[in-house]
């Protein structure tokens, strides 16, 4: 039973990394809501006639829903620099939900200011980081929490005196994005660690 809850909950987690309701992937995977629903909540047996048409639907593979049986489940990636960063992934390389601890310099707003596709919500752990959002500013501080629109222009840095540190969790398509800006940049500058990055 706790093995069918895993594989319900690595689903749903699948599900919701890509922005999608029951519905919409139910519909997808040409099957009814309430099957999946079953599914996500430990309730129904998986077989491979269910999952092949979700996961096809979700980009992922079969064996990704399927519980590990790695006897130690700690994430051991080494951190990278670039652009005033200090990045640390805390989640393994594959997951849909990837999470990293960041520590961002102080420096002065950022000039040119990014767009992308995906989800992006962050947690401050110390110091005081701003949040461009367009022509908007907004300073957070340490114990504060922000989820914005990734396809708004938008840039973060530490305001100082000290370094900002923070929780950030991005699904595929938001790191994606940030790998494909960070291959085109390596080109002018050193080889980066392997594995999909922040740029």
């Amino acid at each position: 039973m706790e093995e069918l809850a895993q594989l319900g909950l690595r689903l749903r987690s699948a599900r919701t990394a890509h922005g999608w309701t029951l519905d919409r992937l139910a519909r997808s995977a040409g099957i009814s809501p309430s099957t999946l629903s079953r599914l996500e909540s430990g309730k129904r047996q998986a077989s491979l006639e269910l999952l092949l048409p979700i996961t096809r639907s979700l980009g992922i593979t079969v064996d990704e829903l399927l519980v590990s049986s790695s006897p130690d489940p700690r994430v051991q990636r080494d951190a990278w620099e670039r652009n005033g960063m200090l990045v640390q992934p805390l989640s393994p390389e594959h997951s849909p939900v990837h999470t990293y601890k960041i520590r961002y310099v102080p420096r002065p707003p950022i000039a040119e200011l990014g767009s992308h596709d995906g989800y992006e919500w962050l947690y401050v752990l110390s110091g005081r980081l701003r949040l461009q959002l367009g022509e908007e500013e907004i300073l957070l501080r340490a114990g504060e929490a922000a989820e914005f629109d990734t396809l708004r222009p938008h840039g973060l840095s530490a305001v100082g005196p000290e370094d900002a540190e923070v929780i950030c969790i991005l699904n595929d398509a938001a790191v994606n994005t940030h790998a494909e800006h960070h291959a085109a940049a390596r080109a002018e500058d050193h080889p980066a660690p392997p594995g999909r990055q922040l740029s």
